[in-house]
């Protein structure tokens, strides 16, 4: 999938995959990692969540990677707070207390230039990726984060019935990605209200990984 794809969307305000709240598995199952207060959670294609606004109260700081600029423009305006930006490589840093954002393609970001990483919150990326690229991108998390516990969020639905995103990804996909470097446990396997936009049935499924 191109970037053009997403950065058109953000463009057009077809953000349908925005959630207006927090999302409740993030509240549920967060705990499942054990990560202690002041921990450094990764969030990769975050966009403008509003995940992050809970988990800087939580007292977590946060990282973030996204493509859109106007994406990080709008989640800082919502967060209420004046971002230094500044140029590292072929990204823009957007840093502020407790919270630091890369925006450009995550495959730029180097675990140099991210930081030390304690946690992984995965709601967006994995599922929003097609096919071709999601071994790429789960081996680049690895390296970027040195596999550093994840919460794992992801779709579950007849891939033939639509094309996504947010893209089917099944237990076996995250065990063929995962297994050798985590433990990897399912939490939660659950109906989604309304199916895939309203249209079939689909599920979602929250996975705990954590350094073998």
């Amino acid at each position: 999938m191109e970037p053009n794809f997403w950065l058109q969307r953000w463009e057009n305000n077809e953000i349908g995959f925005h959630a207006s709240d927090t999302n409740p598995l993030l509240k549920n199952y967060f705990p499942a990692l054990a990560v202690p207060e002041g921990s450094r959670v990764f969030v990769p294609l975050c966009g403008k969540t509003l995940d992050i606004a809970w988990l800087l109260t939580q007292n977590y700081r946060v990282a973030g990677a996204e493509l859109s600029e106007l994406a990080i423009e709008q989640l800082f305006q919502g967060l209420g707070i004046q971002p230094q930006i500044t140029q590292v490589g072929t990204l823009k840093h957007y840093a502020a207390p407790q919270i630091d954002i890369f925006v450009g393609d995550i495959f730029d970001l180097s675990a140099e230039v991210l930081g030390p990483i304690d946690a992984i919150y995965d709601r967006a990326a994995l599922v929003a990726l097609p096919a071709t690229l999601r071994s790429q991108y789960t081996a680049h998390l690895r390296t970027l984060t040195h596999n550093a516990p994840q919460l794992l969020v992801c779709y579950e639905y007849d891939q033939n019935l639509a094309s996504g995103p947010p893209f089917s990804i099944v237990a076996e996909e995250v065990h063929q990605h995962y297994d050798g470097y985590y433990e990897v446990q399912n939490l939660l396997r659950a109906e989604v209200p309304g199916g895939f936009r309203g249209q079939f049935p689909a599920q979602e499924s929250v996975w705990v990984l954590t350094r073998v």
